[in-house]
């Protein structure tokens, strides 16, 4: 009852632990293995300094984040499905993440992967929860080389504290609450059609052109969630009737129309999408951790030709994209991200964090090590060809890799550590 009253289960209660100096011991040497230098190497931090060669890149940030858009919704992944015409054409041009998995199974989980690049913890995620404010996130990298960071939502923004948790940590909110009625074309009950969303983002973005402003945009859809209901008319499904592959049609057809809108911008080349999901469309199954159940799609498309279009097929999460674009940017900065910009590692060593309100997963190959309440842990093989998750004999050095993650990010997080270099 506690936990559920606190949004949270206290990991040092509930699951198992080793020292902090040997969890934070094990995890600093994961971090730096693409480069970076640690700042603070005796204390329990994973501030660390990552270099990037190259001259560094400025342009503006417009992050598409897709509500439950499963890899499999997307024909470059599933040659079955004809639902996102657009985003199919798009990743020809982009630079893909074959596989990529979402961190968990609710929006808010994603929102915080994608802002604080932090390991999921037990309970609720970060951005429900008391003590939320002034932390590191992406959003404040942007701000300190004199970005505008601004969160754009359909909805209205008080569900699941996202406007709280975005206005104390530097982003402007833009939400439903914030428009005129006159900027609402169609609504239901979860928010305004991801059209009149993405039109308030041209908007935000005209606006900071003109400001000479750089920025970076997070955006959040809503149309691809029940009821499935979209404006009549847009696309060869009945809204509603259609359900699940309405919304995915639908939702695609909006990001088409927003893009070539955006073409005809005096900024549009001198910008960078990011779309990716918050999670799947669907993550319920019969085991602990069904991983299939969690792969998302993330495409990184560059018009003016800063990042070259390509594939890369290295194991990752949503905690690693953040330190993957600031790579991509060429930008140096100083960081505590449990990410890894996945182009600089061996991609034998990349591994995804997955979990839900209770199990913790760390999948590292085909292993997946499981934290659970009460200190009990679980092991399986995943099949990546026939996607099947079979119990195994647990592997101790993944589990104390998994031990390494949850604990510190738990240890930073209830210490109020986990704060901009500049805050600490």
């Amino acid at each position: 009852f506690a936990a559920f009253m606190n949004n949270e289960l206290d990991y040092e209660q509930f699951y198992q632990t080793r020292t902090p100096v040997a969890s934070f011991k094990a995890l600093n040497e994961e971090l730096i293995e693409d480069g970076s230098v640690l700042l603070r190497p005796s204390e329990l931090d994973t501030l660390r300094y990552v270099k990037n060669d190259g001259p560094e890149l400025r342009p503006n940030i417009i992050q598409i984040t897709v509500e439950s858009l499963s890899a499999d919704f997307l024909g470059i992944f599933n040659r079955a499905s004809n639902l996102t015409p657009n985003l199919t054409e798009i990743a020809a041009q982009s630079l893909v993440f074959d596989t990529f998995y979402a961190t968990g199974t609710r929006t808010d989980r994603g929102m915080e992967a994608l802002t604080l690049s932090m390991p999921p913890t037990p309970g609720r995620s970060i951005v429900k929860r008391p003590r939320n404010e002034n932390l590191f996130t992406l959003g404040s990298v942007f701000r300190a080389k004199g970005y505008d960071t601004a969160f754009l939502y359909g909805g209205f923004g008080y569900f699941d504290n996202m406007n709280y948790f975005f206005g104390h940590n530097g982003y402007r909110v833009v939400d439903r609450a914030a428009v005129a009625a006159s900027d609402i074309t169609f609504a239901n009950a979860w928010g305004a059609c991801d059209e009149d969303l993405l039109r308030w983002t041209l908007r935000e973005a005209d606006a900071a052109y003109a400001a000479e402003k750089p920025f970076h945009h997070f955006v959040m859809t809503t149309s691809n969630h029940r009821p499935y209901t979209y404006p009549e008319g847009r696309i060869d499904l009945p809204s509603k009737a259609a359900g699940r592959a309405g919304g995915v049609k639908y939702t695609d057809y909006a990001i088409g129309e927003f893009l070539r809108e955006a073409a005809t911008k005096p900024w549009f080349k001198n910008t960078i999408f990011v779309i990716v999901a918050d999670h799947c469309g669907s993550s319920a199954g019969k085991t602990e951790l069904p991983v299939e159940k969690y792969r998302i799609p993330l495409l990184i498309y560059a018009p003016g030709g800063q990042i070259a279009p390509g594939r890369i097929d290295t194991l990752m999460s949503q905690i690693d994209v953040p330190p993957t674009l600031l790579g991509l940017l060429h930008w140096s900065y100083a960081s505590r991200f449990f990410g890894l910009d996945v182009r600089r590692i061996d991609p034998a060593q990349g591994r995804a964090l997955i979990g839900n309100y209770q199990k913790l997963g760390l999948l590292s190959g085909e292993s997946l090590a499981v934290l659970k309440p009460v200190r009990q842990t679980s092991a399986y093989r995943y099949d990546f060809s026939t996607m099947k998750l079979t119990p195994a004999t647990p592997d101790d050095a993944l589990t104390a890799q998994a031990i390494a993650q949850y604990e510190t990010a738990s240890y930073l997080y209830t210490h109020r550590a986990y704060t901009p270099p500049e805050a600490a």
